[in-house]
């Protein structure tokens, strides 16, 4: 009998096509995220699961689905899941790192260069029929080239966005866990503590993991430290940043605007006021969303997810002391 496997929403065929080889399959095939209830009960009888960041896996999930064996997150993180609680339960859990770096840098720098000149806000002005003339004080932004930009996180795609950064000539200051001294040889970059980053940056670019210790990150105190003409590029969580911190402080000018690809929630709440504000270009979290990204992501995601199944070790396991386990 082959295993059964659940996906929570419809992904490229290339990655179903691997599942539908070894599994009976079942898809999730409406656009908004399987609602609580009906996860748990496909989830019941279940061999694999194949999630998204919208499907949280908690600890209510795994003791219903007694046959789980593996959870695939179609994601680089996987802050829905709870791994001590799948660890304890002898369940692996896998993510796809690495595939989504370039093209996730890809939007970082074109959020940050469409927040500097103010592309969003330009496009709306010209489309509501504002724009009666060339103007030498029109649509004014910020300069990318020579300026200096902030990265807080040097993980795959922070020194993604490093190397775009140098074919500005940027000067790029970074605030990390761990220094590297590597990157700062091969990059140019230059270490500093985060106020002190906050502090001189141009531009502000996140990249770090959601954890206690990153949630509000930038609240208001670090908003204060920064520039009032520096803006703050978002494309790793949206709990990094306290959004009415950053509401107030893009309404009294404490700094010039903002890049967002997160937000918390997500989607927005439509009377959330930062959607109201000219100086936020605020995206549906399409960081990976290009098309062979996203392939090869489903197909890393059903691969993982396949390895699982056959008792085997996944290319991407999150919990490796899992193995200990499900060794004894």
């Amino acid at each position: 009998m082959q295993p059964k496997v659940f996906v929570t929403r419809a992904l490229p065929e290339e990655g179903l096509n691997i599942l539908r080889e070894v599994a009976e399959v079942k898809v999730w095939e409406e656009e908004l995220p399987p609602p609580r209830e009906v996860l748990l009960q496909e989830t019941a009888a279940v061999d694999g699961l194949l999630s998204l960041l919208t499907d949280r896996v908690d600890a209510e999930l795994m003791d219903r689905a007694r046959n789980l064996k593996v959870i695939s997150n179609y994601a680089v993180g996987f802050d829905n899941i709870d791994i001590p609680a799948a660890t304890r339960r002898g369940i692996m859990v896998t993510n796809t790192p690495g595939v989504l770096t370039e093209t996730s840098a890809d939007l970082a720098f074109a959020l940050l260069m469409a927040s500097a000149r103010r592309i969003v806000e330009a496009d709306k002005f010209v489309r509501a029929g504002k724009w009666k003339t060339w103007g030498p004080m029109l649509m004014l932004g910020r300069d990318v080239y020579g300026a200096t930009l902030g990265i807080v996180g040097l993980g795959r795609i922070g020194y993604a966005v490093a190397k775009r950064a140098r074919g500005f000539d940027m000067r790029v200051l970074y605030y990390s866990r761990n220094r590297n001294e590597q990157a700062e040889r091969e990059l140019g970059l230059e270490y500093a503590e985060l106020d002190r980053l906050l502090k001189e940056s141009d531009f502000v670019s996140l990249h770090v993991p959601l954890t206690a210790n990153t949630r509000h990150l930038i609240n208001k105190e670090t908003l204060g430290l920064m520039k009032k003409t520096a803006i703050l590029i978002n494309t790793s969580r949206g709990p990094v940043v306290d959004e009415k911190a950053l509401y107030e402080a893009l309404v009294n000018g404490d700094i010039a605007g903002a890049g967002l690809d997160v937000t918390d929630p997500e989607p927005p709440e439509m009377d959330n006021p930062l959607l109201q504000l000219d100086n936020v270009t605020i995206l549906p979290h399409i960081g990976s969303a290009s098309v062979a990204t996203r392939t090869r992501m489903a197909t890393i995601a059903a691969r993982n997810l396949v390895a699982g199944l056959k008792g085997e070790v996944p290319e991407h396991l999150v919990n490796k002391e899992v193995l200990e386990k499900l060794q004894k």
